[in-house]
C-alpha cells in the first residue's frame, strides 16, 4: 500500500529530528512553508505534524509554532518511580517493549539475598526488552515475589506490570531503594541490545517495596549510556 503523503512528509522530518538536521528547540518552518516545500495542502502538513506531536518529536506552542523536542536523552528521576509505559505513553509509538521471557522459578541465593525470601519460595522472572526509536536500548530483569503476585502474563508484561498490580490486585507500589553502577556488558546484553560499539552499561538496580513495607520486587535495568540521563532534585540541609 502506499503511504499517504502526510505520513511521508512526518517521516522525512521525523528522520531530520533524529539525525540531528532538526535540532532541539528549533523551531519548525510554518504550516504554509511546509505546504509550499513539500507541494501540499496545509491540511496535509496538520496532519504530519501532529503526528509528530503524538510521537514526541516535537510541541506545539501557541502564537510560536511547532518546536522540536530533545530527542537524544531521556530522562528517568531517580527518587522517583515512573514505569517505562508512563514514559512510553509520552512518546506514542517512538517506544515499544518485547518480552524476552517470563517464568516462575524457586528462589536461587542471589534471589534469596535481593529479595529477602525462603529458600522455599517461588518468584516471577521477567526479562524486557525496551526499543526507542527501533534501537533496542534498554533490557530490563525483574524479579518478583510469587507470593505477592500469584499470577502474571505476557500480555500484562508487554503492557504494564504496576497499572496491573495497582489496578487489578489493588497492591500499592510506594517507595524504591536504588544503586547506580556503570558496568561491562554481559553476553546477553550484546546479544539482546544494539551497543553501537558501547564498552560500558549502566545498570539500575532497585529494590521495590509496597506501602505497608513489604519488599515484593528486585529490579535490574541496563542502559546503553548514550541515552539515559538520570536526574533528581537535591535540596541543601541546613
Amino acid at each position: 500500500m502506499t503511504k499517504s503523503k502526510f505520513r511521508l512528509i512526518y517521516d522525512e522530518l521525523a528522520q531530520e529530528i533524529q539525525k540531528g538536521k532538526r535540532k532541539a528547540n528549533d523551531l519548525l518552518p510554518s504550516e504554509n512553508e511546509l505546504a509550499e516545500k513539500y507541494q501540499a495542502s496545509r491540511e496535509t502538513i496538520r496532519k504530519a505534524l501532529k503526528l509528530l506531536s503524538e510521537h514526541g518529536y516535537i510541541q506545539k506552542v501557541q502564537g510560536k509554532g511547532s518546536i522540536v523536542l530533545d530527542i537524544s536523552k531521556i530522562d528517568f528521576p531517580i527518587s522517583g518511580l515512573v514505569s517505562f509505559k508512563e514514559l512510553a505513553d509520552k512518546m506514542g509509538k517512538r517506544a515499544r517493549t518485547t518480552v524476552v521471557s517470563i517464568e516462575r522459578q524457586r528462589v536461587n541465593e542471589f534471589l534469596k539475598e535481593h529479595l529477602q525470601t525462603q529458600e522455599s519460595e517461588e518468584v516471577w522472572s521477567v526479562a524486557r526488552v525496551r526499543e526507542i526509536d527501533q534501537e533496542k536500548i534498554i533490557l530490563d530483569k525483574d524479579f518478583l515475589r510469587a507470593e505477592i503476585v500469584p499470577s502474571l502474563t505476557k500480555e500484562v508484561c508487554e503492557q504494564s506490570i504496576y497499572a496491573y498490580l495497582e489496578k487489578e490486585l489493588g497492591l500499592v507500589v510506594s517507595f524504591a531503594k536504588k544503586e547506580i553502577t556503570v558496568e561491562e556488558p554481559t553476553e546477553e546484553d550484546l546479544k539482546l541490545l544494539d551497543l553501537e560499539g558501547y564498552s560500558t552499561i549502566v545498570v539500575v538496580k532497585s529494590h521495590v517495596y509496597l506501602d505497608d513495607a513489604r519488599l515484593f520486587q528486585y529490579t535490574e535495568s541496563r542502559h546503553r549510556p548514550d541515552k539515559f540521563r538520570f536526574v533528581d532534585f537535591a535540596r541543601r540541609v541546613r
